[in-house]
């Protein structure tokens, strides 16, 4: 009798539940750096800047994951994501 696999699609969380700062200092911080980021490479349409996005360095791994305050793509296009999967962005890490 043959045997029938199903394979489940893998779910790529976009979000951890954690918050994006632990207090105030922290959140602004975090805004104005990626602020200035973005400012900095603002003709650069081939720089990617985020702040708290998942990272999801293995394809196939959902549980391998990181949430960097910011980041900076060199290489990839502006725009939103729902997350970074790097494996779809030319294998090019933050």
């Amino acid at each position: 009798m043959p045997v029938s696999l199903v394979t489940r699609p893998i779910i790529y969380p976009e979000s951890d539940g954690r918050p994006i700062a632990d207090n105030t200092k922290q959140f602004r911080w975090i805004v104005t750096i990626e602020g200035g980021l973005e400012a900095l490479f603002r003709e650069r349409e081939d720089v990617f800047v985020a702040g708290d996005l998942l990272w999801y360095p293995v394809e196939g791994r959902p549980d391998i994951r990181t949430a960097p305050d910011i980041r900076v793509v060199f290489g990839q296009p502006k725009g939103d994501r729902g997350s970074y999967l790097q494996w779809q962005e030319g294998g090019i890490p933050p």
